[in-house]
């Protein structure tokens, strides 16, 4: 297990219950003895905390563990910066359904986090993938995704059509509202809503969801995580749709563009207490009946 000295914090942005939450868990980790480094924009609404304040580019690079202390969201974007810098990831939730963010902000928050420390924990790899669209062969945009990279109409209420290849194999013509590409982490969020399967979170594989399909036989695929995924916008209708990653960074795309998606070189590193239990969160979140016991 390793040694967690130099703790990193970062925390959602305008909420109150994030601010108080990190105030509370700061103050345990100093007088404990760690050294706390808070990430500079929650740093700029906390004034007189007397930490050590970085970007989160440094923490990843100084810090043995980052605490995120918000919702799923928050987690994401910390997770496209930490995931190069190898650097494990533990979530507190403060939003609503927290798939990633496990540890209850309550009472006994900081014992749940003193066990973490003391090597009382579970490790993931979750990997990432990387989205990169071009336009007459040449690169315009790229950004990463830990849940899901989405093409959609943006601001238009028209179906897109688009060309789908998986390993350089032509697979269908479609139109729809858009496509989701969706890692095993990303199978609980946007793509569920979508009617995507839930897949565990160690599969190394990816789901593939059109939204609302002018077809009634296209449904979710699942391929194999290493497959090039590449989306080519038809030229000929004159939509301009945007791809979304994790929902947090947009790239806006023209007929014509292409959209390759793999995998990314390097996994998020992520935290659980131990007594994790991927179907006990499903139960709990999704509400799944649970006769465990009758």
């Amino acid at each position: 297990m390793e040694e967690f000295r130099n703790i990193g914090i970062i925390g959602r942005l305008n909420s109150n219950k994030v601010i108080e939450t990190i105030r509370r868990l700061s103050r345990y980790m100093v007088d404990e003895g760690y050294h706390v480094i808070l990430d500079d924009r929650i740093a700029e609404v906390m004034p007189g905390h007397g930490m050590q304040v970085s970007n989160v580019n440094l923490l990843g690079e100084i810090c043995d563990l980052v605490i995120v202390v918000g919702g799923d969201g928050s987690l994401l974007g910390a997770a496209r910066a930490l995931a190069r810098f190898n650097t494990p990831v533990l979530g507190i939730n403060r939003g609503r359904l927290g798939f990633l963010t496990d540890i209850s902000p309550d009472d006994g928050m900081c014992d749940a986090v003193q066990a973490v420390l003391d090597g009382e924990y579970i490790e993931e790899r979750r990997f990432l993938l990387d989205a990169e669209i071009k336009r007459d062969g040449n690169p315009i945009g790229s950004a990463a995704a830990l849940n899901d990279v989405v093409l959609h109409p943006g601001k238009s209420a028209r179906m897109i059509a688009f060309d789908l290849y998986i390993e350089g194999q032509f697979v269908y013509n479609l139109r729809s509202d858009g496509l989701i590409v969706s890692t095993p982490t990303g199978s609980t969020a946007y793509s569920l809503s979508g009617g995507g399967p839930i897949m565990h979170p160690r599969l190394d594989a990816l789901v593939l969801v059109p939204m609302f399909p002018h077809t009634l036989s296209s449904r979710p695929i699942v391929v194999d995580g290493k497959s090039e995924i590449k989306i080519v916008v038809d030229a000929s209708q004159g939509l301009y749709p945007t791809v979304s990653c994790d929902g947090q960074s947009h790239i806006p795309c023209a007929p014509g563009d292409s959209i390759t998606i793999r995998k990314k070189s390097h996994k998020l590193k992520l935290i659980h207490p131990k007594g994790h239990n991927f179907y006990e969160i499903c139960r709990t979140k999704l509400g799944w009946s649970s006769n465990l016991g009758d």
